[in-house]
């Protein structure tokens, strides 16, 4: 009586199922039987006009296929392997990480020889690393530790790196900012009053301040080329699915990208030959007919019947500085002296209308999958990190009101637009692509490359603790005054591969970003205009 009346004061959270062994053995249910209230919400939502005995027979009848979840939470799971010992670590004090770059520091040390042997590397703290902590900048996910690796530090490891430790990265992703972080802002290497931009933001400033040799960034709207441009370094997003995703926090399988970071582009290309790669099923982002050639190979200096493209609409933008796209523009014609033939190339569709359709794509991608769906969503076969789920829904429960003014404004409209809208303008958003994509193709059929100012303006003052809801969005989302993406995020949507390098440094004393756009898959001819134009530029 005592047990069956205290369950019927917690409000229906259903039958205790009993295995009968010997005296018994009691099982707690892995999912309650809803309460008819619960139900009659569910209706609500539905439009269903349902009457208390209605309710009651699907409540009854819910019970026995309940049994199901039952038995797959007794199920245990696979789970990808973890092969290299480790630590746990340790939170940094703030004198030993000044910049704040640092959100968790260990020692992990892979096999003895391999490509990587002996380099040092961050890992953006949205990858999975087994018994270390992951928060992905926001207190939606503090305290959780994964224990599981993801695929790209495994291969890290495999290839003989040495993690250094978990790189700060902004409230979920969703910034293009360095001070949405739960952990505070990440100052800009080479002047601590500015951004280093996001949301790859701690390995941007590692890299510049020489603390790692490598990094991974994520790129979901310009993550990892935006900070990159900021601090001064090299930043890639691989053609969408060439790097698993597997074990990284989703924010729409459509514009996930994780990828290599560095401060020359010969360790980039060595980086990415040993990430990329099909990962046997796990990430439905992939092919399995992927192949990986030597980059480094590539690496010649030598651009003979290179056709490099100045994309037109990547320049003098309203938010463009003209010392920025003089600068791009003199980098860029200085690739002639390597062979390569440059020219202005236009695609009308790139500005504005490119970051249109990213925003409908994003914006409730991002809703349904990171938050809705709790850092996986549904609907694809591969690897789904439980752990990290059962995390994301008592973080959201919990600790909602913790996150940052940009990720609530993305709740907020994601959420109406669900409400009142559906998934049309996802949906058309997604069409959209198909012709985007087409557009960038045929400058593509006729040039190797297109190349454009990263970020059309040097790095900007940090915001005051003060600062309002608006200029926070403003600062971390973008807007017209002010937008860190327009060039960036459309090749996000399309999957096309980008990679920044620095152009030079402009007054006073701040790097510029010049990014160069390849075709699908065509990451080695990226990577060897940036490494033609960083020998020029280093000569």
């Amino acid at each position: 009586m005592l047990w069956s009346g205290l369950f019927r004061r917690l409000g229906g959270y259903g039958r205790v199922v009993v295995q009968r062994r010997g005296k018994g053995r009691y099982s707690a249910p892995a999912v309650r039987t809803p309460s008819l209230q619960q139900l009659a919400r569910a209706a609500d939502r539905f439009n269903l006009d349902l009457s208390q005995a209605e309710l009651q027979e699907f409540q009854n009848y819910m019970k026995g296929t309940l049994e199901s979840y039952q038995r797959v939470d007794q199920l245990v799971e696979p789970l990808p392997t973890v092969k290299w010992p480790r630590t746990p670590g340790w939170r940094p004090e703030p004198k030993e990480n000044p910049h704040n770059a640092w959100y968790w520091r260990t020692e992990i040390t892979g096999a003895p020889s391999g490509k990587l042997q002996g380099k040092t590397v961050a890992i953006k703290d949205n990858v999975a690393v087994a018994g270390v902590p992951m928060m992905d900048g926001s207190r939606v996910l503090e305290g959780y530790i994964p224990e599981y690796d993801a695929t790209i530090v495994t291969r890290i490891l495999d290839a003989g790196g040495i993690i250094k430790g978990k790189s700060v990265c902004e409230d979920l992703c969703m910034s293009g900012n360095s001070f949405t972080s739960a952990t505070g802002p990440v100052l800009n290497a080479h002047d601590n009053t500015r951004s280093s931009s996001g949301s790859s933001s701690g390995s941007a400033t590692l890299l510049a301040l020489k603390e790692v040799d490598l990094a991974i960034g994520g790129d979901q709207g310009g993550s990892i080329r935006l900070p990159a441009a900021w601090s001064g370094v090299v930043g890639h997003k691989p053609t969408h699915g060439l790097v698993p995703y597997t074990g990284c926090v989703s924010m729409d399988i459509t514009i996930d990208h994780v990828g290599p970071m560095a401060r020359t582009v010969a360790d980039t290309a060595l980086m990415l030959e040993v990430l990329a790669g099909y990962d046997d099923g796990l990430d439905p982002r992939q092919s399995p007919n992927l192949t990986v050639p030597e980059y480094t190979s590539q690496l010649t200096g030598d651009l003979s019947g290179i056709r490099v493209g100045l994309l037109k609409e990547g320049f003098g933008q309203e938010t463009s500085e003209a010392d920025v796209d003089d600068m791009v523009r003199e980098a860029a014609h200085k690739l002639t002296s390597a062979g390569a033939t440059v020219e202005e190339v236009s695609v009308p569709l790139h500005y504005p209308d490119g970051t249109h359709i990213f925003n409908a794509v994003a914006i409730q991608g991002t809703m349904q999958t990171m938050m809705k769906g709790n850092g996986v969503g549904v609907g694809w076969k591969g690897f789904y990190p439980t752990s990290m789920v059962d995390a994301f829904t008592r973080g959201y429960n919990s600790r909602g009101n913790d996150m940052s003014a940009a990720l609530k404004h993305v709740a907020l409209l994601g959420e109406f637009l669900d409400e009142n809208y559906g998934n049309r303008y996802y949906a058309k958003g997604q069409n959209l692509v198909r012709t985007l994509t087409k557009a960038y193709n045929e400058a593509l059929d006729t040039h190797d490359v297109l190349i454009m100012p990263t970020i059309p303006f040097k790095p900007l003052k940090l915001p005051d603790e003060d600062a309002s809801i608006s200029e926070i969005c403003h600062q971390a989302l973008g807007s017209k005054e002010i937008s860190l993406i327009h060039n960036t995020c459309p090749s996000n949507v399309t999957g096309h591969p980008g990679l920044s390098i620095n152009a030079g440094f402009s007054q006073p004393g701040l790097p510029v970003g010049m990014m160069i756009v390849g075709r699908h898959f065509d990451d080695a001819t990226v990577l060897k205009v940036a490494h033609a134009f960083e020998k020029i530029r280093d000569s």
